[in-house]
């Protein structure tokens, strides 16, 4: 799978659905027995994966602020 084919899927999930993935690659990464080279793919889908985590919790952060700014 492609850098970019990973990136698009990634952008296109959930804050569930990205969290159990990471959660998923993390269980792969500490249960060991890959190769090197799985185990450098599996770090940087998990990287991806915990920056979109973020994106979702600054989004959710930045909607909760304009909320209490606005009068009801």
């Amino acid at each position: 799978m492609s850098e970019q084919t990973t990136d698009a899927g990634i952008a296109g999930l959930s804050y569930e659905e990205a969290r159990e993935q990471l959660i998923a690659v993390v269980g792969r990464l500490e249960a060991g027995g890959a190769s090197l080279e799985e185990s450098l793919a599996l770090w940087e889908r998990g990287e991806a994966l915990a920056t979109r985590c973020e994106e979702w919790l600054e989004g959710a952060r930045k909607r909760l602020a304009a909320a209490r700014d606005q009068p009801l």
